[in-house]
């Protein structure tokens, strides 16, 4: 492991298209379904438009989202943000950096875990300097999250049921060594309960 290896990040930035961020849009969908209200989400990839923070930090909703993003023109976009709204600040934290680096010790308690880009960004550069894999974070993840909380994943990603290392065959690994249950799918969403 090289202590000097850079880190690997997006260099492209989603917008809020139906086709490229269908997972955003149905999350809110999903907390209004399930009455979310005044609860914590860790967010992995918050897409240059950040909707989930935004709405998130409605009135009528009042979530408070930890998001994170490894694209530079994302956590630029969450800059302007920040200086051009920062109402949704109270409510919206994004960090630009590496999920498969997230230090346990500096996560709270979370009702509400979205995982849909498991394994789209972890490859050998990763590696390169000790990075979590792609079940170790989830396994973190699901111990910050609550008894009774949720995690969500995305089938309809790219890296969801490729042939190598598809974030299917993460999430049956996962499934079997948590205490989880499988609620099972809203619109896009696959929706587990930490039991």
């Amino acid at each position: 492991m090289s202590t000097h290896a850079p880190m690997h990040f997006w260099k492209g930035s989603w917008d809020l298209r139906e086709s490229e961020c269908a997972c955003d849009i149905h999350l809110i969908k999903w907390l209004d379904a399930e009455q979310v209200r005044d609860a914590t989400i860790f967010h992995f990839g918050t897409g240059a438009h950040h909707h989930v923070g935004i709405e998130c930090a409605r009135p009528e909703r009042r979530n408070s989202v930890l998001g994170i993003t490894a694209s530079p023109q994302e956590y630029e976009a969450y800059v302007t943000l920040a200086i051009n709204r920062p109402e949704v600040l109270r409510f919206y934290t994004a960090i630009f950096g590496d999920i498969y680096l997230l230090n346990e010790k500096l996560l709270p308690t979370f009702d509400v875990v979205t995982l849909f880009h498991l394994c789209e960004f972890r490859g050998e550069q990763n590696d390169a300097y000790g990075a979590m894999t792609d079940l170790a974070i989830a396994n973190l993840l699901t111990s910050k999250t609550r008894p009774g909380g949720h995690i969500l994943f995305y089938p309809s990603s790219f890296a969801f049921d490729r042939a190598d290392h598809s974030a299917k065959d993460v999430i049956v690994q996962w499934e079997q060594g948590r205490q989880v249950e499988r609620v099972g799918m809203f619109d896009g969403l696959l929706v587990y309960r930490k039991t």
